[in-house]
């Protein structure tokens, strides 16, 4: 097997040293997938690996950098000796330098000088390593990492050592999964524990003003003056509509979790359906302090049903939140279709800027749910786009994003 050299030709692994007999190579696997079976949360099942790792190995250093799928580049999960990678959020683009190479390429790499080989990582010279051995994790065939292994003084690895380090990030690969899947199950029974609580007394508020209306009237007919009378009614309506609309909302939340909802994407002119939403928002297809600069003839494929959930709450928020004019504009650009909603207002308090997609958040002048953001991102999302936020010096503005076919 070989293993190539960053920047030179491909050299071959050297031949197999009595470093250690199968018996050995077994018990030090072992203890490999002891660890990976022991521990369910994936940074102290790191931890554990990493230094077992290093010690069968007797490496200088040992790191694993994790696969984020949405941008295609490797991140430094975990370190023993390049803890630098971790701190520094090292990313590397998969396809580049040593580790992205192995994660594109899906296989083993053996650089023998690093300061001659192309290197991405800047602590990798820094801390002075000679040889670096590199192994992809893979699950199913599809990379979801790299493992590698470095050397402070030159080394040569042989054929035992990257098979023995290809056995382990073979064991390290299933256990990550395995601990992710875990995250992601606790994660989401805590979702939904959080969900229920909060969705309970949201629509408790309204429920109970409705009842406490319809309680009043039934009481106390004969006795309130018509007067009295159409104020409880149109609070009783007031607050039936706000329970109508949670509930709306509560249920397109459960539709997009459980992929239920079905896209379907026809052509449209844009300016058109976003005129249309403007005068469902305000009353009017040209109202005062709101601009439509969307060109005539700009069509797209989409799904109508996401465009009206998504840009309805985003010209809802702008008029409740911001401050006149309220901009619309759209354009198509990097095969996708951009509809941007900017108001002048304040603009988003730097503190929950990060928050703002979560559900039930809300900054603290805020009158709806706090599901308007992340139910209009989850349509969005389930189009094959996004909804982003983009901070600017003149209020807020707002862009949906969605694939242009």
């Amino acid at each position: 097997m070989c293993a190539r050299r960053e920047g030179h030709i491909a050299e071959p692994i050297q031949p197999d040293a009595p470093l250690a007999g199968d018996a050995e190579q077994l018990r030090r696997l072992q203890r490999v997938t002891d660890a990976a079976l022991a521990h369910l949360g994936l940074e102290e099942l790191l931890a554990e690996l990493l230094q077992r790792i290093r010690e069968i190995l007797q490496t200088d250093t040992v790191a694993v950098l994790l696969l984020d799928e949405e941008r295609n580049e490797l991140v430094a999960r975990a370190a023993l000796g390049l803890e630098e990678e971790v701190e520094q959020g090292v990313r590397i683009p998969v396809g580049g330098g040593f580790a992205g190479t192995i994660a594109a390429q899906r296989r083993p790499k053996l650089l023998s000088q690093v300061d001659h080989g192309h290197v991405l990582n800047p602590i990798l010279i820094e801390k002075g390593i000679k040889t670096l051995l590199g192994v992809p994790l893979l699950v199913h065939g599809q990379s979801i990492g790299v493992l590698h292994v470095g050397a402070l003084t030159p080394r040569d690895f042989s054929q035992t050592d990257l098979d023995l380090l290809q056995l382990v990030a073979d064991r390290v690969a299933v256990a990550i999964e395995r601990a992710k899947a875990h995250e992601r199950a606790v994660q989401l029974d805590e979702m939904k524990l959080n969900f229920v609580a909060v969705a309970s007394h949201e629509l408790r508020t309204p429920a109970a003003s409705v009842y406490g209306v319809l309680a009043t009237l039934d009481a106390r007919w004969d006795s309130l003056t018509e007067d009295q009378k159409r104020l409880l009614v149109k609070s009783g309506y007031d607050q039936g509509e706000r329970l109508r609309r949670l509930l709306e909302q509560l249920l397109d939340l459960s539709r997009l979790d459980s992929r239920v909802t079905a896209i379907e994407p026809r052509p449209i002119v844009v300016r058109s359906a976003v005129t249309e939403l403007v005068k469902q928002a305000y009353g009017a297809a040209e109202p005062p302090g709101v601009r439509v600069e969307i060109p005539h003839d700009l069509a797209a494929i989409a799904d109508p049903v996401v465009i009206e959930r998504v840009v309805s709450n985003l010209i809802v928020n702008a008029s409740r939140y911001g401050a006149p004019p309220v901009v619309i504009t759209a354009a198509q650009s990097d095969n996708h279709l951009r509809i941007s909603v900017e108001d002048h207002g304040r603009g988003v308090p730097p503190e929950l800027e990060r928050r703002l997609f979560e559900r039930f958040e809300r900054g603290p002048d805020a009158r709806g749910s706090g599901l308007g953001l992340s139910i209009a991102r989850a349509y969005a999302r389930a189009h094959g786009g996004d909804v982003v936020y983009v901070p600017g010096s003149k209020g807020a503005r707002f862009e949906l994003v969605l694939p242009r076919g």
